[in-house]
């Protein structure tokens, strides 16, 4: 089993920066893709950044320019970068990634428990 566990939430004020991380362990056999989800109370869960096992990297509109993701392969860590924090950037931010457990097993999207992030006025 893959587990995903996210670090660095936190509560800042608007303008202000926090870093996620999101280190994969357990059995993995193959990661590829990682990236980081959010979601804010009655809204759904939306994708924030993605980036592949070379470093090719994704944004949602509304955080291009502001956030950065990164990841260590020799760890097995994502990283996000969020700085000029937005009221509207509050919600729960969930790291996900794609990886199996055998070389020759499926491939699976695994999912962390998601920490929180709170952006004050």
């Amino acid at each position: 089993q893959v587990q995903l566990v996210e670090s660095g939430g936190g509560l800042v004020q608007a303008g202000g920066s926090l870093r996620l991380s999101c280190a994969a362990s357990g059995r993995i056999s193959s990661l590829a893709d990682m990236g980081w989800y959010r979601q804010a109370p009655g809204k759904q869960r939306e994708m924030v950044a993605l980036i592949t096992n070379s470093g090719r990297s994704n944004y949602a509109d509304s955080v291009n320019g502001r956030f950065t993701i990164s990841r260590d392969n020799a760890k097995n860590t994502v990283y996000l970068q969020m700085n000029s924090l937005k009221v509207e950037d509050t919600a729960v931010y969930y790291c996900k990634a794609h990886a199996r457990e055998r070389y020759s097993g499926p491939w699976g999207d695994y999912w962390g428990q998601g920490t929180q992030v709170s952006v004050s006025s």
